[in-house]
């Protein structure tokens, strides 16, 4: 299957095109390289690509394409809240514009890079995906937009398929720092302080970026009447944990360690527990393998070997602050896209 991927060299694209090329696939990178420099370690081997915006994707990038993994968003919270409209303009309108591209084009499946956080303050109990949703931040908010919109663009012909991931945590080789485990895990080794902002009772789901990798992997192939037009929980029920005790397990993975809650910033709103019951039984033979422990060994071990310092630890693999950076360096305009790809305006 030739496969276009959308944000092949950011966090979860670095991970997902190898296995999606060691299913047998055709992989067809497209990127604005927003941070592809975002490496620790050895740079990952990336498939042929476009260097294409995401907003500015134009029909030749669909030709014979027959199956499309989209990633590609500003996915972070605190950029969603200072710069809302751009985080509409990327995560939604370019998305569903994508979306029509591909129908047009052929593409039969579309499967869609969603997220758990939809679900935004819902407590404790369990949710699955027929809960409602109650997006609390203008990323998740965009994300319900965009499956609202492309159910209405499903046909006979076309599947799109909203894989709604848990929190990512894990390494890649092009790193995020600013998701819950990695941050806690690396202000673990270079302060010696696990430090939590809340006051730690917050639910997460969480899921292995390798996991997330694994489920979309399933889904490309799955029969059609397995996923048309469906959502699906990403993740596994055993990492339902409270951010306490996110902290408690990155304590012990980092000897001599302490976790300290804070408690400024209160109570966080977003909370919430998930079923992952239906993606199990859609693809047969899933299971999100990677446990919160397994995970923080993991970071421990690739942190150390790869030498993560202090300062790129809060800048080059903090989103926010990374963007800030390069907006103020000239290479991104302040659409944020890269100067000198397709769109940018220099």
């Amino acid at each position: 299957m030739r496969v276009l991927l959308t944000g092949h060299q950011g966090y979860l694209g670095s991970v997902m095109a190898p296995v999606l090329t060691g299913a047998g696939h055709e992989v067809v990178g497209l990127d604005s390289g927003l941070f592809a420099g975002c490496v620790l370690g050895p740079a990952p081997d990336d498939p042929p690509g476009h260097p294409v915006d995401v907003r500015d994707v134009t029909a030749d990038a669909l030709a014979g394409i027959d199956a499309v993994v989209h990633l590609a968003a500003l996915s972070n919270d605190p950029l969603g809240s200072l710069a809302p409209e751009l985080t509409y303009d990327v995560n939604h309108r370019a998305s569903v514009r994508l979306a029509r591209l591909a129908r047009d084009a052929g593409v039969r499946r579309f499967l869609y890079a969603s997220t758990c956080s939809v679900y935004g303050a819902s407590g404790s109990d369990l949710v699955d995906e027929d809960a409602p949703l109650r997006p609390v931040t203008p990323y998740a908010d965009s994300k319900v937009r965009v499956e609202d919109d492309l159910l209405t663009l499903a046909d006979d012909d076309f599947s799109p398929v909203f894989l709604r991931n848990a929190t990512a945590f894990g390494f890649s080789p092009r790193l995020r720092a600013d998701i819950v485990l990695n941050n806690l895990v690396g202000h673990a080794i270079l302060s010696g302080e696990v430090r939590v902002l809340s006051d730690g009772t917050p639910w997460r789901p969480l899921v292995h970026a390798a996991d997330i990798a694994a489920a979309f992997a399933r889904a490309l192939t799955a029969p059609r009447e397995a996923v048309h037009a469906r959502a699906f929980n990403v993740g596994t029920e055993q990492n339902n944990v409270t951010v306490a005790e996110i902290a408690a397990e990155v304590a012990e993975a980092v000897p001599g360690s302490r976790v300290v809650i804070t408690g400024e910033t209160g109570g966080d709103t977003r909370s919430y527990r998930v079923d992952f019951s239906r993606v199990r039984a859609a693809l047969p033979g899933y299971e999100a393998l990677w446990t919160v422990k397994a995970g923080a060994a993991q970071l421990v071990e690739a942190y150390g070997r790869s030498g993560l310092t202090e300062e790129d630890f809060r800048t080059r693999f903090t989103r926010l602050a990374w963007l800030s950076a390069r907006r103020r360096a000239g290479s991104v305009d302040g659409a944020l896209r890269p100067r000198g790809v397709v769109g940018s305006d220099g």
